[in-house]
């Protein structure tokens, strides 16, 4: 199963800002995105999830839903995403279809051990730059990065994540890392999905160039 190199996670106000970003990101060439909708109820969860569904479906992207694997079965997205506190992996492909991928969150070497133990189809290695200051959490960086996938050595594609601006590809690439995850970069400015999509060789969808030597 190939995972798209860049992954929109949405962000928004309000469930219907997050699923006109989640349209805004399909119009501009993004190849996954991430529904990730917090603190609604699971009714709305749903309405809001077919809703995303139907965008991402019309432009042929994919869509991951946050958390919720019932309503990411429901609405046949193509694979959920599990943080740290959420479901199990392992009880979440009992639910899901067999098509559908599972990707989780990981701070730390244990953390992605144990997600490749539980057959995760990608790692979500975060945070790579921390907004604010949070006491709990280790900001990774390119360190961070290299020592872990160093460490781990696997075939398990690893996106990284947290705080990705178009200046960190090109280093983050040469860490061993497959791929990135972006919120804030992209959500304040859609035209930076050509330009991810560019740094990162990612855009399978995009018409073959012919160089002349």
């Amino acid at each position: 199963m190939m995972i798209p190199k860049l992954h929109y996670i949405s962000q928004g106000n309000t469930p219907k800002e997050h699923l006109e970003n989640i349209q805004k990101a399909c119009t501009s060439g993004a190849e996954l995105v991430q529904l990730h909708l917090k603190n609604v109820s699971e009714k709305k969860l749903l309405k809001f999830a077919k809703e995303a569904r139907a965008i991402t479906a019309h432009f042929q992207t994919r869509l991951i839903v946050n958390d919720a694997y019932k309503i990411a079965k429901e609405v046949k997205a193509d694979g959920l995403h599990v943080g740290k506190t959420d479901v199990c992996p392992t009880i979440a492909r009992n639910h899901l279809y067999t098509w559908q991928m599972i990707g989780g969150t990981a701070n730390t070497l244990q953390d992605c051990k144990t997600l490749i133990d539980k057959e995760v189809d990608y790692i979500s290695l975060s945070p790579f730059r921390l907004a604010t200051e949070e006491n709990s959490i280790v900001e990774l960086g390119l360190n961070g990065y290299t020592a872990i996938t160093e460490a781990l050595n696997t075939a398990t594609p690893i996106i990284g994540f947290g705080g990705i601006t178009t200046n960190d590809v090109a280093a983050i690439l040469q860490m061993g890392v497959s791929g990135i995850a972006v919120s804030e970069a992209i959500t304040n400015n859609f035209n930076n999905i050509k330009i991810f999509n560019e740094l990162l060789g990612a855009s399978s969808t995009e018409e073959q160039r012919y160089t002349f030597e």
